[in-house]
Formats: structure tokens, C-alpha cells, sequence
């Protein structure tokens, strides 16, 4: 299989939020789709503590990410775990029928989960959209332009993860988001930060 030619099939890209027992949950989510005027399909790894919260809840929203977003958004979201941390408390919000959203997202959509499907890795949540609203006018990034111009990576529970390789030599990675540095860091000055996440380059490991 020529899984390159999957890269020719863009999306958006999301912050999908929930909330447990209170408790705010949010994971970044390329895979997201309209499927009727008033459905949304979304799909979320099993491992994802955002799966556990919308099981719970019932209830998902969806932030709109723009080509301008603060660069630690993808990073906290698509790179650390909610079990762990509260993903949101860094960013501003917005409570919509009790979840959070971005308050410098494009905009938002609130879904009542109306159904689901199991795959072998993800949940895909059927929501009906209960509430909506925009924010922003700004251009929306989309998977293709987070790559191309962005060069970011997907986490291994990502719906598009494929195993990302290079043909140097000698090569680092980010500890925290996932972007490979191709050649010798250690040859950079001390002030060189990574261009997803913004750490410093003691946060990067050689492969």
C-alpha cells in the first residue's frame, strides 16, 4: 500500500473538547467531518482521555484552529494527555453548554452525541449539533497546510499517523511535539528553539 498518496487528503484541523465529572478534556482531531446539515462525525483514539469524557458526557465540541493560532496549541493538545494535565488553563475559553472552546479559535460547534462506531483504534461519535458560533474571521489550517508549512507531526493515536522517516544520517526529535530536526543540533546556539512547540533544544533526543 502507497500510504503517501493519503496525504493528498486534506482536513481540518480541531480541538475536540469534553469534560469529565467537571473536569475540561481537549485532544487535537484532524479526522473530523459534516456528514448532514446538523451532524458532525468525529473520530477519537480509545487511549484519548477526551474518548472516556464524551462517553461520559455525551458531548463534544469543536474548536476551529486558523493558519494563526498560538503554536503551544498544538503541542499541549496533540502531544500531552488530559489524565495528566489541564490542557486549557494556559489558553482563553469559553463555556459553551458546559464545555470549554478557544476563545481565539475561528469558532465553535457543540454536538449531543447521537451515536458511534468502533474500530479497532478510535471511536467515531456521531453528534447532532445542538449550538455554534464564530469567532473569528481568519483563514482555517488545514492537515495539509500543518505539515507543508507548519511541519508538524501526528501523535502515535492520530486517525493519519504513519511512521515519519528521513534520509540523514543523523537526526533529533522533539521530546514534546514531535519534530525531527534533521542534521546535528548540538551545533545550534543555545537560544535555537523548536519551531512547533518552542523548547529549547535540551528537549530533543537523537534518532
Amino acid at each position: 500500500m502507497d500510504t503517501q498518496v493519503l496525504n493528498k487528503m486534506s482536513y481540518g484541523v480541531y480541538v475536540v473538547s469534553s469534560v469529565c465529572k467537571e473536569r475540561p478534556a481537549g485532544c487535537i482531531a484532524n479526522s473530523a467531518i459534516q456528514v448532514t446539515y446538523d451532524t458532525i462525525a468525529v473520530s477519537i483514539h480509545h487511549s484519548n482521555f477526551t474518548n472516556k469524557c464524551i462517553q461520559e458526557s455525551g458531548k463534544f465540541a469543536l474548536s476551529i484552529l486558523g493558519v494563526d493560532i498560538d503554536d503551544n496549541i498544538i503541542p499541549v493538545f496533540g502531544f500531552q494527555s488530559g489524565k495528566d494535565v489541564d490542557k486549557f488553563q494556559n489558553f482563553k475559553t469559553i463555556i459553551a453548554d458546559g464545555l470549554p472552546v478557544l476563545e481565539d479559535s475561528i469558532g465553535y460547534v457543540v454536538c449531543e452525541v447521537t451515536g458511534k462506531l468502533e474500530t479497532e483504534t478510535h471511536t467515531i461519535f456521531l453528534g447532532k449539533i445542538t449550538d455554534s458560533k464564530m469567532l473569528h474571521e481568519e483563514i482555517p489550517m488545514t492537515y495539509a497546510y500543518y505539515h507543508a508549512v507548519k511541519k508538524g507531526l501526528s501523535p502515535k493515536n492520530a486517525p493519519t499517523y504513519r511512521k515519519e522517516t528521513t534520509d540523514s544520517k543523523l537526526a533529533y526529535r522533539c521530546k514534546i511535539c514531535g519534530y525531527i530536526y534533521e542534521g546535528d543540533i548540538t551545533k545550534e546556539p543555545d537560544t535555537y528553539v523548536c519551531p512547533i512547540c518552542k523548547k529549547g533544544k535540551e528537549f530533543f533526543e537523537k534518532i
